[in-house]
């Protein structure tokens, strides 16, 4: 298989990038010359990723199919992981892909192009902790149903306990680490109004975050509101607490034993290791190097998102050694501009301005009906605070947002209201 330009990884920047590009081509060009590639047969937005494996969101309502997506953008997809990439030949292979009992369903395939792209996004950075493979990620749509799985068991479990009593650690104070804490306070709440008074049960959860304060990359007025928010709500906020070791039934921290019956670990991001043997540089988290116009070290290979190690250049034209952060919205920016590039190329033209990130701010939810966030950061004048039901909604808007990037806006209010009603009828929380 050939095409004129293939992307790899059908995240919030690449799935974007495919559907920019598939609409500007048009019906049967961009189908013909735009192969998106992912190793999941539909999407989800990763910023949601709490809320799958809370049961506030029912993946089975949110994923988007890619098959689906691209006939109604106008881009060719393929199914399938990547195993190998060779930048000078222009050639990647995927991996085969098994069925049950490892049966091979299809086989390995090979795929050519003129222009690749890689956003194939990153993971958890474990920093070598023992025995921190056992908790649980949030990496994947997987991994949050997984979570989900065990979270509905302990939950019963502790409702039919002597104790009714349930324990949840999660490591990192970042946004995932904080949302999660505040969606399974939701979901707890949920479900006590759903079963009798003696099978109710009280719910512990501990962030341990070894920084002085959580959501330490976003303004401190921020962190100190999350924190407030968290603790009324009965989250244990553990800040300055080195995590030494994971057990299966507890944490060893810097502060003391953390007990817990479900561990998460939410802290630090690291680019998967495979990345430094596809022939391209990367640095020391595993992140493809690439310029201010995303180029990698491969001509005619470009990387963006999570995976792209992207200098941030201010108003000046400097970058201080500063690289663009992991968020959705870096991901959004990006594809926009290798649209351009891409399209650019098609017409053998070139695009000569540089990447320039502008930040819009941090939005972080706490919950049903509240959130805090700072709107409006980096952009010269002082950020704008915004709190409770405001915050909310301007954190519900931007993921509107991606979706009306790849649906459009006629179908985005059709499944934003399909989904509310859907929430009136079943419930929020989802059980099964």
């Amino acid at each position: 298989m050939h095409y004129d330009i293939v992307i790899v990884g059908g995240g919030a920047g690449g799935l974007e990038l495919a559907a920019r590009l598939g609409r500007k081509l048009g019906r049967q060009a961009g189908k013909e010359r735009v192969l998106l590639i992912d190793r999941s047969s539909y999407h989800i937005w990763k910023p949601s990723l709490h809320e799958v494996a809370a049961g506030t969101l029912d993946v089975h309502q949110e994923g988007l199919s890619y098959s689906i997506l691209g006939r109604s953008n106008h881009f060719s997809f393929l199914l399938g992981e990547l195993d190998a990439f060779d930048p000078v030949a222009k050639r990647l292979t995927l991996k085969p892909i098994l069925g049950e009992g490892g049966r091979v369903l299809v086989d390995e395939r090979g795929v050519t192009f003129t222009w690749g792209v890689l956003a194939i996004g990153s993971g958890s950075n474990l920093f070598g902790t023992p025995g921190a493979e056992q908790a649980h990620l949030l990496e994947r749509t997987e991994d949050a149903e997984a979570f989900h799985t065990r979270l509905l068991a302990a939950f019963m479990k502790a409702s039919f306990s002597s104790e009714k009593t349930m324990s949840v650690a999660i490591v990192g104070g970042g946004a995932t680490g904080v949302e999660l804490s505040a969606e399974l306070i939701e979901a707890h709440r949920e479900l006590l109004d759903s079963i009798g008074a003696e099978q109710r049960f009280r719910l512990d959860i501990a962030i341990v975050e070894a920084a002085p304060r959580i959501l330490g990359g976003l303004p401190e007025k921020i962190s100190d509101q999350a924190t407030v928010a968290l603790e009324r709500k009965g989250v244990r906020v553990r800040t300055g607490a080195k995590v030494s070791a994971v057990h299966a039934d507890r944490l060893a921290t810097s502060l003391g034993d953390v007990p817990a019956d479900l561990i998460v670990w939410a802290a630090g991001v690291k680019a998967a290791a495979t990345n430094t043997g596809y022939g391209l540089e990367t640095n020391r988290t595993n992140q493809f190097v690439v310029n201010d116009r995303l180029e990698t070290s491969a001509p005619d290979v470009w990387a963006l998102g999570d995976c792209a190690g992207c200098p941030w250049i201010d108003k000046d034209g400097g970058t201080e050694g500063r690289l663009i952060p992991a968020r959705a919205q870096a991901a959004h920016q990006q594809a926009s501009y290798l649209a351009k590039t891409l399209i650019a190329r098609l017409g053998q033209r070139r695009v000569e301005t540089p990447f320039v990130y502008r930040d819009f701010g941090s939005l972080v939810s706490l919950g049903e009906n509240k959130g805090v966030g700072a709107l409006m950061g980096g952009l010269g004048g002082p950020n704008f605070f915004v709190e409770g039901l405001i915050a909310k909604w301007a954190y519900i808007s931007l993921h509107l947002d991606h979706h009306r990037a790849i649906l459009g806006t006629p179908k985005t209010v059709v499944l934003a209201l399909a989904r509310l009603l859907q929430q009136r009828v079943a419930g929020r929380l989802k059980l099964h």
